[in-house]
């Protein structure tokens, strides 16, 4: 299958590339490294080294005995769009090219704007492509669980049936988003679907959990060939909970759930949602037909996996505390979580590992790049808060229960609260279009 990956540059877009290409699939992809740029604005950089696009390229041809056909071009741009579905004519294409950062879409109108224009304006313009060029072609679109928000009942597979004033209809189940990036995947969906009504295209809406983990099997033994590493961010706008937390372990900081640390989420491991989203792609809706998928492995509480975390760093010998943080974010800490996920599981999604087995494979990789960790470690501690204000939140002295294991932990003394709260400010100078092919490593 010819698949196309818009945002093969990114944390899942570059595994899966790989993962595709050592099933048989012929890949090609565009990124415009964007997310490169972001994470430097934040004041930070992958914990584990990242390659220019020029060196990945040539690594995998290395290892895969191929050729990636890739176009360093902004998906905002309809007519670059248009020229790569008419090069390449996918059969498939996985929308990865959009910002994915909660916080990042809270900084500031400017932010807020430019969040939504992207990921909005470069899903249209692949629905448009798909409508002129390829109309039987499959959109897999990354969608994210944040759309659902926490709604305090069961949470169904994007549709749900109900019964009105005598009346019965299946209809999408509402979405309650907690922040400006969260509703602008929410507009992308209401957008696809619309789409496949009108103009009988077929997609499927993947909404993903937080997902964790360093790297996949087709990258090689023990990361070897760093070239073929995907990036582990760690601050406070692109760094999920698991990943941030197993970066803090390697360097002795603090784990830092935010508040009660009672939220309740859904996750799987990065080698979990290759496969998912391969079953996905091999196995396409008809015609004309929007579906939706939720694609998690499990449910956790936050303060849950920070225990886990905890309990498998001690094991290769790295004692670290767990300390709560004020939380910045405008979200409920204590509320019900049921999320229905059968589709991909009959499908024949099954979990690769358990948790505690990821995060050992995390916590030893990452082991071997702590002092890139160590010299970021500022980026760890948030300050975009969610009612605009940006100040960096502190250690807090409540205790915070773990809804899973029913337990309290005390987040302890304010020792740890010499961290600097002010952080760095302002932009970092971004790099040019030529050094992110070519940079040999950041």
């Amino acid at each position: 299958m010819r698949i196309f990956i818009a945002g093969i540059d990114g944390y899942l877009g570059w595994p899966l590339a790989q993962y595709l290409t050592a099933r048989g699939h012929e890949v090609a992809g565009a990124d415009t490294f964007f997310r490169r740029d972001w994470v430097e604005e934040m004041g930070s950089w992958s914990a584990m080294p990242i390659s220019g696009m020029r060196q990945r390229l040539l690594a995998f041809r290395e290892r895969f005995g191929k050729e990636i056909q890739f176009w360093d071009w902004d998906l905002r741009d309809y007519y670059r769009v248009e020229y790569i579905f008419r090069e390449f004519q996918p059969e498939a294409v996985v929308h990865l090219g959009e910002c994915p950062s909660a916080p990042y879409s809270m900084i500031d109108v400017q932010h807020t704007v430019f969040v939504q224009t992207n990921n909005i304006t470069s899903t249209l313009n692949l629905l448009y492509a798909m409508r002129d060029i390829r109309p039987e072609a499959h959109l897999v679109k990354l969608g994210t669980m944040g759309e659902y928000g926490t709604p305090q009942v069961d949470i169904p597979e994007g549709f749900f049936e109900v019964e009105f004033r005598g009346r019965r209809a299946r209809l999408p189940f509402p979405r309650a988003a907690g922040s400006w990036y969260h509703w602008s995947k929410v507009h992308g969906s209401n957008n696809i679907m619309f789409a496949c009504k009108i103009w009988k295209l077929r997609s499927t809406d993947v909404m993903q959990g937080v997902v964790f983990g360093t790297r996949i099997d087709e990258m090689g033994d023990n990361g070897d060939d760093e070239r073929l590493l995907t990036r582990l961010d760690f601050d406070q706008a692109f760094g999920t909970a698991v990943n941030r937390f197993c970066c803090q372990a390697v360097i002795g900081h603090p784990l830092t759930p935010f508040g009660m640390g009672r939220q309740i989420r859904g996750f799987l491991p990065l080698r979990d949602s290759m496969q998912c989203l391969t079953l996905a792609l091999e196995n396409p809706p008809k015609i004309g037909e929007y579906r939706v998928f939720n694609q998690l492995q499990e449910i956790y509480g936050i303060t849950d996996l920070a225990l886990k975390v905890q309990e498998v760093a001690a094991e290769l010998g790295l004692p670290v505390e767990i300390r709560n943080l004020e939380n910045p974010r405008h979200e409920l800490e204590e509320h019900y979580y049921k999320v229905d996920h059968e589709h991909l599981l009959s499908l024949g999604y099954r979990a690769t590992q358990d948790v505690g087995a990821e995060l050992r494979t995390m916590l030893i990789d990452l082991m071997k790049y702590r002092s890139r960790v160590e010299a970021k470690k500022e980026a760890l501690i948030p300050d975009v808060h969610w009612n605009g204000h940006r100040e960096k939140v502190r250690f807090v002295g409540i205790a915070a229960q773990s809804p899973g294991r029913g337990r309290w932990y005390g987040s302890g003394s304010q020792q740890h609260a010499a961290l600097s709260r002010e952080g760095k400010r302002g932009k970092n100078q971004l790099l040019t279009r030529e050094n992110k092919l070519d940079e040999s490593t950041i």
